[in-house]
């Protein structure tokens, strides 16, 4: 079993610090209607981050373990949330934008299947709460 450690610290009103195990630090923050000054981001926005970064992840690795020529890769997210205390996120859509000249759609798809399925831990986590659904466009032009 692998562990994973993490700290979060008050400073003020709704602020607090995050610290990750691996060291690297971010600022939290709410809305000034809750009480915060809207200096970081929002926990539920951390996230669905946390989604987006962990199936980009996949998606590159996967695709540059085949050999797939990707240049570009933008995941974006959009959610739903119940209007309700758990406010849980009900519906989750990734918006995948790639790039690569040569890229194989087939394997585009198949990547982010892989992910979704059997990755991407994030995704696995708030299946069990949300429908996730995705879509996704390839630019064959080289961006870089």
């Amino acid at each position: 079993m692998t562990s994973m450690k993490a700290r979060v610290s008050w400073v003020e009103g709704m602020m607090f610090t995050g610290e990750s195990g691996s060291g690297h630090a971010i600022v939290l923050d709410g809305a000034p209607e809750n009480g915060g000054r809207n200096v970081g981001i929002r926990p539920m926005e951390l996230m669905l981050l946390g989604l987006a970064g962990c199936t980009a992840f996949d998606v590159v690795l996967i695709l540059k373990r085949g050999r797939e020529p990707v240049a570009d890769c933008v995941v974006e997210v959009e959610a739903e949330r119940t209007s309700t205390d758990p406010k849980v996120f009900t519906m989750i859509h990734l918006r995948y934008r790639l790039s690569g000249q040569g890229l194989s759609p087939e394997k585009v798809e198949r990547a982010i299947q892989l992910s979704k399925e059997k990755y991407c831990s994030a995704s696995i986590m708030l299946g069990q709460v949300a429908e996730i659904t995705h879509s996704w466009t390839v630019d064959p032009r080289l961006t870089v």
